[in-house]
């Protein structure tokens, strides 16, 4: 925001494209995806290095304490995601103060298809629950080409770019065609962010002279392609 000028030519898209890239920056940030992913036997100031590049003295000081495998890269459909022990979550975007009505029936397929998951609160009520038992296995067989690998959430986002205030939740969305709430259920995580953290510690100062100690062994982290799926994550 402290770039942001209405003056220098900047406008809502240029809010929303970068708004979006640097989220997708964090994250892949704190959960060492991607470019950030560590491998073994990594120097752990050199890591510190790549991880705290260019961020502000206040966005190093509450860099949380993360182990580097804890979440893997999980796209879905080219939509960028993160996936923790069988549950994924995409980012979507929304106006300021409307995340309550975010119209999924008007987003991307692939928002559409995370949207049209049955609820994970067994009470809640569906729009096919007046149908028989019949009709019910009728559809779900219909439905089963586009069920997802995994259980996928959405952290939904916005931003009043004049004012600064910001929205931040995440939950399951309710493909909401015919109207009524864009959730079957959402938490808001701005009240209790991380306070201080950092990851990777040095245990010891870097050496500073030539270093004649073998190279230890290297195991990159497998791509998101070759992670195990939400049935093999228990094993």
């Amino acid at each position: 925001m402290e770039d942001y000028s209405e003056a220098a030519g900047h406008d809502a898209t240029w809010v929303g494209v970068t708004r979006f890239t640097l989220f997708r920056d964090r994250l892949d940030r704190v959960f060492s995806c991607r470019r950030y992913a560590v491998a073994e036997g990594a120097d752990g100031q050199l890591s510190l290095d790549i991880l705290h590049a260019e961020l502000t003295e206040r966005d190093v000081k509450t860099f949380p304490t993360l182990d580097p495998e804890l979440v893997v890269r999980a796209d879905l459909s080219g939509s960028p995601g993160w996936s923790h022990e069988g549950t994924r979550w995409l980012l979507a975007s929304s106006a300021f103060g409307k995340l309550d009505e975010v119209p999924w029936p008007q987003k991307s397929t692939t928002k559409q298809r995370v949207a049209q998951q049955p609820t994970d609160e067994p009470d809640e009520p569906t729009l096919f629950d007046h149908l028989t038992s019949d009709e019910q296995a009728g559809l779900a067989t219909l439905m089963t080409g586009s069920k997802l690998d995994l259980h996928t959430l959405i952290v939904g986002h916005s931003l009043d770019a004049e004012h600064g205030d910001r929205e931040l939740v995440i939950g399951q969305p309710r493909l909401n065609s015919g109207g009524g709430s864009a959730w079957y259920w959402k938490h808001d995580l701005l009240p209790a962010p991380p306070l201080e953290g950092g990851r990777l510690r040095p245990s010891a100062p870097a050496p500073v002279g030539p270093d004649t100690t073998p190279d230890a062994p290297v195991k990159l982290r497998r791509p998101a392609a070759e992670q195990p799926t939400r049935g093999q994550a228990g094993r």
